[in-house]
């Protein structure tokens, strides 16, 4: 009896055992059996080349290729066996042009095909499926024809900066940008694929117990969102002939990135074509500026928040006023008189935001601005994030605080203020601003990824009154009013830095910024948009709010999202 359940427990091991096998052979190998199947055009190259893919996410939850693999062959040449190398030119360049590919120049290949004492010499790479099996087909001798695997990115230069792609660093080729090096453990596949099966089993369990396993990454990039941020900045960029112009779309409740843009930019498939490498950084993340009045919100809330201020306050606009010895002016440098807080931000005046700072008081001042996550980094799941520039809230003079009351004297990236702003938006929480929603293991296991709350930086109903001012300024001051939708509350505020340099801030350069967000009490979307040094332009307003409100229709229709008034 014993013996008959030993042997029982035995059968019912190798038949666990045969079935992981199969699953293996049918799941998690499967692309290895079709490279040999495609083996059989060609001869093999070595490994090949292996990485899992970076995803988009459709409107529908459609997932698309952002980084993947593309197939073809490379073409090369022995040149100590190759014969009468002119005509192998000819013949070759035949098969070329018949598949509508680029000729090879006539000079490099005889070059190359008459090296001595060389016995590999690359002609060709990524040729496409057609043209390497017909160049196979011509079974020159000292012509071989190797399958091949190459980084694809099917978009382009969509979401280029955020994607990051791969390139080598000494010997080693890895990701070095965006997501390809932030989630280069994961993507990154094993070059020995053919190993005892029982290891792999165990291997791939330990892997995934350790969150280090194979996989595919998803992104919470909206393509068609992405493709039409990256038009509207393209615009911008082209009529002020700026620096550089960026922009960020974030659902301010969860923190997901629908899409972040900057131009000028440059195609992923093509980045040996670039000269300018500084091109491949991501500003939206690595970069700091001074925002200028998009932080004056930030204010308002903090003074509401501790029951010192309400919208209603108001105090004596003087136009300038002399702190620390020094001036301190609106944009304007006119004097309002007797000034309400609703008034200051619709208007964005400087000295009303330095009258708040005045009344709650520097140490109260810089505990919300601390609380709003200023002064420390996000953790968006992209490398190299910049830290906040925030000496001034540490300064022992009043005038230093006053200053980024207003957004000047403070530095931030792009992704810290989408952070603070949207605190202000969604109820007064801090969100964690990510790009990537999922990882879609090799095993077949899946993680969603959670990005829980940062903690609370004002009052739900702060975060109320504050809205409803920014609304009130859309459809009363902003444009007159003119950019007022029926049936849709938006709340935004504009902003217009002095940019600093050397011998202090420029009277000529400027950075604008835009930041919004709706259905204004219940927010979809937070929309941060940004020019540096735009030309034959003055104020953000000016710039930037077309933009922004072409961003908001196109948003709604293409949502079909239902107006909320």
């Amino acid at each position: 009896m014993a013996r008959i359940r030993l042997i029982s427990i035995l059968i019912l091991v190798i038949a666990v055992l045969f079935i992981g096998r199969l699953y293996f052979l049918q799941v998690v190998d499967n692309q290895i059996y079709l490279d040999k199947g495609n083996r059989q055009y060609s001869q093999s190259a070595g490994g090949i080349f292996d990485r899992g893919t970076i995803y988009f996410t459709d409107k529908k939850g459609n997932q698309v290729a952002a980084a993947t693999l593309q197939s073809g062959f490379t073409v090369a040449v022995n040149p100590e066996i190759l014969k009468n190398p002119e005509s192998v030119y000819t013949q070759i360049n035949t098969v070329i042009t018949a598949h509508n590919s680029t000729p090879l120049d006539h000079d490099t290949f005889i070059t190359k095909a008459t090296k001595k004492n060389d016995p590999y010499e690359e002609i060709a790479t990524h040729v496409d499926q057609d043209t390497g099996k017909a160049l196979a087909a011509l079974h020159i001798t000292g012509l071989s024809v190797y399958q091949e695997r190459w980084r694809f990115y099917p978009a382009g230069d969509v979401a280029a900066n955020t994607v990051g792609f791969m390139a080598y660093q000494g010997n080693t080729y890895a990701g070095r940008y965006g997501l390809e090096s932030q989630y280069d453990t994961t993507l990154a596949r094993d070059d020995n694929a053919y190993v005892n099966f029982f290891a792999q089993i165990f291997s791939n369990m330990k892997q995934t117990q350790a969150g280090l396993a194979e996989g595919d990454i998803v992104t919470s990039i909206e393509p068609t969102v992405q493709s039409m941020l990256q038009t509207e900045l393209e615009k911008v960029q082209t009529e002020y002939h700026s620096q550089a112009t960026g922009g960020i779309i974030v659902n301010p409740k969860t923190g997901a990135i629908y899409a972040m843009g900057i131009v000028p930019s440059f195609d992923l498939n093509n980045t040996k074509n670039v000269t300018d490498v500084s091109l491949f950084e991501n500003p939206l993340v690595e970069n700091v500026y001074e925002m200028g009045s998009i932080i004056k919100p930030l204010t308002v809330s903090a003074g509401i928040d501790l029951g010192m201020i309400t919208a209603s306050s108001t105090y004596n606009d003087t136009g300038c006023i002399t702190v620390n010895g020094k001036s301190l002016c609106n944009f304007d440098r006119l004097a309002r008189g007797t000034t309400s807080i609703q008034t200051a931000l619709g208007q964005s005046l400087n000295v009303g935001m330095a009258h708040i700072v005045a009344v709650i008081g520097d140490d109260n001042f810089d505990k919300y601005f601390y609380g709003f996550g200023i002064g420390q980094k996000t953790n968006i799941d992209l490398p190299n994030e910049a830290q906040d520039i925030v000496t001034n809230l540490q300064a022992p003079r009043q005038l230093e605080h006053m200053d980024a009351a207003f957004g000047q004297g403070i530095a931030l990236t792009p992704v810290a203020t989408v952070r603070a702003l949207s605190a202000v938006a969604n109820g007064g929480v801090l969100i964690t601003p990510h790009v990537v929603t999922a990882i879609d293991y090799t095993d077949g296991l899946s993680k969603t990824l959670s990005y829980p709350a940062q903690g609370r930086a004002i009052q739900q109903s702060t975060s109320q009154e504050v809205t409803r001012m920014m609304v009130y300024d859309v459809d009363n001051i902003l444009s007159q009013g003119k950019d007022k939708m029926p049936g849709y509350s938006i709340a935004a505020k504009t902003g217009t830095a002095q940019i600093a340099g050397p011998g202090g801030y420029s009277a000529t350069d400027f950075l604008h910024s835009f930041v919004g967000y709706f259905p204004a009490y219940d927010p979809q979307f937070l929309i941060f948009l940004y020019t540096v040094k735009p030309q034959g332009v003055q104020y953000s307003s000016e710039s930037l709010t077309n933009p922004f409100f072409d961003v908001v229709h196109f948003l709604i229709n293409y949502y079909e999202i239902p107006p909320d008034r």
